[in-house]
């Protein structure tokens, strides 16, 4: 039972820390840099929300309640990266990340709901015909969140060095990460099956 509990934890961690698809781990830096070690209960709160929106898809798409166009999907995953990233940019220095929780929150839900959407046919394969569909989504719910975890505190963690040691300032740490970030994924936008 243990063991079965630590290999859907470690699935979970895994599908963020694929190197393979990383874009999880993209839309997770998008999210972080705007924040330092201080708002790390505010991150935290986004990242927990992100995972319930990517665990409510993954509900959603276990009970056959809903069937998506994975091209669409695929394609749209990297325009939530792009859109958090470009939001970055254009707010850096506004202090724009300390606005009333609303936008921020909502759009990191249907984000969480994209993203998770994305990741349902595997997610399927790998419940089977499983009695304990939602056991298995909360412990690989459990492993996604560790490794948001562990994104987040890298993430703050280069951006104190960064900030503190090269004395880079708030501003251009966020631009220049999120500037990459963008250089990174429209190139994913481009090639998608989508558009082809």
């Amino acid at each position: 039972m243990l063991g079965n509990f630590w290999f859907n934890v470690e699935y979970g961690i895994n599908h963020v820390l694929d190197i393979n698809a990383y874009d999880h781990v993209l839309f997770l830096i998008v999210l972080t840099v705007p924040y330092v070690f201080k708002d790390w209960r505010r991150v935290l709160l986004l990242v927990s929300i992100f995972t319930l929106g990517h665990t409510l898809s993954l509900v959603l798409a276990a009970y056959n309640v809903v069937r998506v166009n994975a091209q669409i999907i695929e394609f749209l995953i990297p325009i939530t990266i792009l859109v958090v990233a470009l939001f970055n940019v254009f707010t850096a220095g506004k202090g724009a990340q300390k606005e009333k929780v609303g936008v921020l929150f909502l759009s990191t839900l249907f984000f969480g709901l994209i993203h998770g959407l994305g990741f349902a046919r595997e997610f399927q394969m790998f419940l089977g015909d499983s009695d304990n569909k939602l056991v298995l989504l909360l412990e690989f719910a459990l492993g996604i969140e560790l490794a948001q975890v562990i994104i987040v505190f890298i993430v703050l963690f280069l951006g104190y060095i960064v900030q503190t040691i090269f004395r880079f300032s708030k501003r251009d740490w966020i631009m220049v990460i999120s500037a990459i970030v963008v250089g990174l994924v429209i190139p994913m936008i481009l090639n998608s099956d989508f558009l082809s």
